[in-house]
């Protein structure tokens, strides 16, 4: 039929346009894409010729190879890039390759990237010449998800401290966020100058960090550090070596570190913390053949700084430069000015966990260190001495403060003079006391121990740098002595250890003027047991000094106050009645007879002047005379006795002096 063959006629000629247009299309489509992509990367190396431009402008080195920019991903790399900054305090860069995927620019301060992969990464520092130091780091890949950063290189001017370069860096580091940071391998070399200790090689491994923002880390964590550093002492060259593993980081926050390295905002008294908790599983140092230290884990808990205190720059400036010693003036400064650091440096709490420290003498361990704002305990310690092996359980000083101990140490350093007394005594006011319990301790040999149950002093009331209240436990066993000639009786007796357990305390009221002196206990175990009580009246302040000429003078204004003496008898009456058997060659019971009889004629002759005197004299015979028993004494003042008059009278007439007071004595068993 004509007509249908017409409509065929059209249509494939209708067909064969719409192919050829599809295929003009497709070419201009493809044309459009190669070209736009060809924009796109044009654009892309454009941008970052401009960033590496404005690195220029401040007067450094910045150089980039092969840019490009894969649109589909939004993938831009980075080749060969070399970076030398005009401030020669801050680092040089060079890193091989730069790959960063989903690339956004919200706005013209800040981009963003899906993740960035940064290879061959080398980073060379060189401290000012006043630390003669130099590092360099390498990393060959390093890997972040989620970044965010400026485009733009703070291009402010440094003064050339390395305060003012660790300020800057924290600025920039404040100024990223990524949700992850990965470096598998980190290697350090530090260089420290000739002949000074420290130049070394670190090796990181595994190296971490998540939710980094706004100079804030959530947590980071490094597997493993190992390290080799050259330690020369004097015409001796030495290496330590060393191995950290399982470094871990809570909570770090940078804000608190910028403003205290501010030296513009000096003010801020308040304590802002730092890290959460740092740990770590176990570290390790060998320093030379069969020297070595293990330490089982450690861990520091709520680190903090306070700005207004922590005033690290003030320190380095004091340091003299090129590694010369400092003088004892500037060292004095140096210790003053870290006590002042101190004070604005702050832990919650600290551990540190089993310590083991091998020598050539022998291998000594230490269970844990353990400090928090009330004490430093030392637990567990066991180490050899020359005359056998030293154990202790515990070991703790109480209000220990480091800011105050390097204080009093800096006061001790007066060039040319040597410590004054109340410099000296201002150790009580760094500490409130000190423990020790569980001793077992050689005595002269292996074969004999003297042994410490408890031995606690505390004091506190402080009058200038002296206490007015003070309190002393001790609960001891040791070993007599056959070299010692007071011991020589206890021995001859039986006795091979004496048992001590003294409960000493002490307190000055200043309102009152008394002084007392409760409880006074000594438990020597196998011999007696003594309790004493001692009062003093109208005590002045002005006694509590380091000034003798002062001690004295106001020292003649206190009066006696009552004195009481219980004295429990264990085993002393027969070793006393054993060695005057030994000295007048008689039985033990003509021994015992004769001294009691000494004791009543002695009161005879008080009689006359004190009858109080004469009674005491026949109750202690009567306590020679039977063992085991208790005796009790009180002297009562019998009017206002002055202590210093009391002690000359003592000097020449001890009858003179028993008789201003009254007398009880009684015993019982």
């Amino acid at each position: 039929m004509p007509g249908c063959a017409i409509q065929k006629g059209n249509w494939g000629n209708g067909m064969k346009r719409i192919l050829i247009g599809l295929i003009v299309a497709a070419a201009l489509g493809a044309g459009g894409w190669f070209s736009f992509n060809l924009y796109v990367q044009h654009r892309a190396t454009s941008e970052v010729e401009a960033a590496f431009e404005r690195m220029r402008s401040g007067g450094g080195k910045a150089s980039h190879g092969k840019v490009s920019f894969e649109f589909t991903t939004r993938t831009l790399t980075i080749e060969d890039i070399a970076i030398e900054p005009a401030q020669p305090q801050l680092a040089n860069v060079r890193v091989a390759k730069v790959t960063a995927v989903g690339v956004r620019q919200p706005d013209e301060a800040r981009f963003s990237a899906d993740t960035i992969e940064a290879s061959g990464v080398e980073v060379a520092f060189a401290a000012n010449e006043r630390m003669k130091l130099k590092a360099t780091y390498k990393m060959p890949q390093i890997s972040a998800r989620d970044f965010s950063g400026p485009t733009r290189a703070d291009t402010t001017p440094l003064s050339g401290s390395i305060i003012d370069m660790y300020r800057f860096m924290l600025a920039q580091y404040a100024s990223v966020s990524a949700t992850s940071i990965t470096v598998p391998t980190l290697a350090v070399n530090v260089d420290a100058g000739s002949g000074n200790p420290g130049s070394g090689d670190y090796v990181y491994s595994g190296l971490s960090a998540e939710n980094v923002k706004r100079g804030q880390i959530e947590a980071a964590k490094t597997e493993r550090v190992t390290f080799t550093l050259d330690m020369p002492p004097p015409g001796k060259p030495a290496k330590m070596t060393g191995e950290l593993s399982g470094l871990a980081i809570s909570d770090f926050d940078a804000t608190a570190v910028r403003i205290a390295l501010d030296q513009q905002e000096p003010s801020d008294d308040n304590f802002h913390r730092i890290y959460r908790r740092i740990s770590a599983n176990s570290y390790a140092v060998t320093m030379g053949p069969g020297s070595r230290i293990q330490i089982d884990g450690f861990s520091l808990d709520d680190i903090a700084i306070r700005p207004s205190k922590f005033r690290l720059a003030e320190i380095i400036a004091l340091m003299p430069a090129d590694g010369a010693i400092p003088t004892p003036a500037q060292s004095r400064d140096i210790l003053a000015k870290v006590a002042e650091s101190f004070e604005g440096f702050q832990i919650g709490k600290a551990e540190i966990g089993k310590q083991t420290v091998e020598t050539p003498q022998g291998t000594g361990r230490l269970n844990a260190i353990k400090y928090d704002p009330d004490r430093i305990a030392l637990e567990g310690l066991d180490m050899p001495l020359p005359q056998g092996q030293l154990k202790m359980e515990r070991f703790a000083l109480k209000s220990f403060r480091a800011a105050n101990l390097m204080r009093w140490a800096a006061s001790l350093s007066t060039p040319g003079q040597p410590p004054s007394p109340d410099q000296m005594l201002g150790l009580f006011r760094v500490l409130e006391g000190a423990e020790i319990k569980g001793v077992v301790a050689p005595y002269k040999s292996a074969r004999q121990f003297v042994t410490i149950d408890t031995l606690s002093l505390n004091w506190g009331q402080l009058v200038g740098s002296i206490p007015s209240k003070a309190n002393l436990v001790v609960k001891m066993v040791a070993p007599t002595d056959p070299a010692s000639p007071v011991h020589r009786p206890l021995i001859m007796a039986g006795v091979d250890k004496l048992a001590i357990d003294l409960d000493l305390g002490a307190a000055w009221t200043e309102s009152s003027g008394a002084f007392a002196l409760a409880p006074a206990t000594i438990d020597l175990g196998n011999l007696a047991k003594a309790q004493a009580r001692f009062a003093l009246a109208n005590v002045p302040r002005g006694v509590f000094t380091t000034d003798p000429a002062q001690a004295m003078s106001d020292a003649g204004r206190i009066e006696a106050g009552a004195i009481e003496l219980s004295l429990r008898d264990s085993g002393a009456v027969d070793l006393v009645v054993a060695q005057f058997s030994r000295m007048q060659n008689v039985s033990r019971d003509a021994a015992r007879g004769a001294l009691v009889e000494m004791i009543r004629a002695q009161g005879e002759k008080l009689a006359a002047s004190n009858r109080d005197a004469k009674t005491a004299a026949d109750v202690l015979a009567d306590f020679v005379s039977t063992s085991g028993q208790t005796l009790s004494l009180k002297l009562t003042p019998r009017g206002k006795v002055p202590v210093a008059q009391l002690m000359d009278v003592m000097k020449s007439e001890p009858t003179l002096a028993l008789g201003q007071f009254r007398i009880e004595a009684s015993t019982g068993l």
